[in-house]
């Protein structure tokens, strides 16, 4: 590649800046958004809209928020408005907030959700290996429930089966943290949506998780073999 050399006259002795001066301009500058504190994203707010929602079979709500409330949020209250007993949920994010993981854990621990899988990107974990990520194992590894899968994603889409038969698919602009932006989100009950996506966000997470589970199930083995081995002997 040639480079290029250009050579500036560094005298302003003849140039005048008349600062009193008004143009017309095409193009104006933007007005700056106000970005939300955590203090201003309610709960509350996501409780409002998970009431409006009313999921019947083949139903489709499209919706515009504001960003008032972490994404993730509006996943528990829906869930918890509705009282389901959900037989598997998978969340495919770009990024998420300990908001959100906490958000999940109380679904799991109040018995909402069976099993819950999780993928992330892997430009988060990276980002997150030393922070959020360990936090994220901690709290959402109950009980043999949870597996984390990493790939290179940008996916943002949360789907769930209940165990009355509702098989429900969300997805849109948000990932389940707020940016305080504009953002989409679709709502609808379809079967053959869900399993369109859960085909192919089943093999990502059997390809990419990170949670070693039959380690655990080696063992549990173990400890019963070496019960039935003391009791022998």
């Amino acid at each position: 590649m040639n480079e290029l050399e250009f050579d500036f006259d560094d005298s302003f002795e003849d140039f005048e800046l008349d600062l009193e001066a008004e143009f017309d301009s095409r193009y104006i500058k933007p007005p700056r958004t106000k970005e939300l504190s955590e203090e201003q994203l309610k709960y509350s707010d996501a409780k409002k809209l998970a009431k409006k929602i009313k999921v019947t079979p083949e139903s489709r709500y499209f919706v515009v928020v504001n960003g008032s409330f972490y994404f993730g949020d509006f996943i528990e209250a829906l869930v918890v408005e509705n009282n389901w007993h959900i037989r598997k949920m998978t969340i495919s994010t770009l990024s998420l907030c300990q908001n959100n993981v906490d958000s999940l854990a109380n679904l799991l621990n109040g018995k909402y959700v069976d099993e819950l899988n999780l993928i992330l990107s892997d430009y988060f974990f990276s980002h997150e290996r030393q922070g959020l990520i360990p936090y994220i194992y901690e709290i959402l590894d109950i009980d043999n429930r949870f597996q984390l899968a990493v790939a290179s994603t940008h996916c943002k889409i949360c789907m769930f089966e209940t165990h009355c038969g509702k098989k429900v698919v969300m997805h849109g602009s948000a990932n389940l943290r707020s940016s305080s932006n504009i953002e989409q989100i679709v709502v609808e009950e379809s079967k053959a949506l869900y399993d369109f996506n859960d085909e192919y966000q089943s093999r990502i997470i059997e390809k990419y998780h990170t949670i070693n589970k039959s380690l655990r199930r080696k063992a549990l083995w173990h400890q019963v073999v070496t019960v039935q081995e003391e009791e022998a002997g």
